[in-house]
C-alpha cells in the first residue's frame, strides 16, 4: 500500500476568498471545481507528507497549512499588496527556512516558506 495524496480540508463558507488567496496571490491552478467544493494543485510534483507538532517552532503557534514557494519574497510582497496580515516573520530559521505567517481568507494560519 502506498499513500499517493494528502490533501487538507478547509470548511468555508464560500470559494472566492480562495480563488483570490490560493489562486490569483499564491498561482496554484484549480484542478477540480464542483461548485461546492474547489481543489487548487501546483505544477510541482510533491510526495505526500503530514507533519504533526506541539509548537510551530522559534516561540510560534503550529500552523494550519505549510506551503513551499520558490520565491518567498515575492510571495511575501503580494500577500502585503493584497492586503493579508502578515502574523510573523519574514524570518530566517535556525532549521534552515525563511518563512512568514499570513491567515487565508478563512482564519486558517498558513506557513508561507522557501528553504535556504
Amino acid at each position: 500500500m502506498t499513500v499517493k495524496r494528502i490533501v487538507a480540508n478547509i470548511a468555508a463558507p464560500g470559494l472566492e476568498g480562495a480563488k483570490a488567496f490560493y489562486g490569483d496571490i499564491l498561482g496554484m491552478d484549480v484542478v477540480m471545481d464542483h461548485g461546492w467544493i474547489v481543489t487548487f494543485a501546483s505544477e510541482a510534483s510533491t510526495t505526500p507528507q503530514i507533519s504533526i507538532a506541539t509548537e510551530g517552532g522559534s516561540g510560534t503557534s503550529v500552523p494550519d497549512l505549510s506551503i513551499e514557494v520558490d520565491d518567498l519574497d515575492d510571495v511575501h510582497r503580494r500577500m502585503v499588496q493584497a492586503g493579508m496580515v502578515v502574523e510573523y516573520g519574514p524570518a530566517t530559521e535556525p532549521w534552515g527556512v525563511r518563512r512568514f505567517y499570513v491567515r487565508d481568507p478563512f482564519g486558517r494560519l498558513v506557513n508561507i516558506l522557501a528553504h535556504v
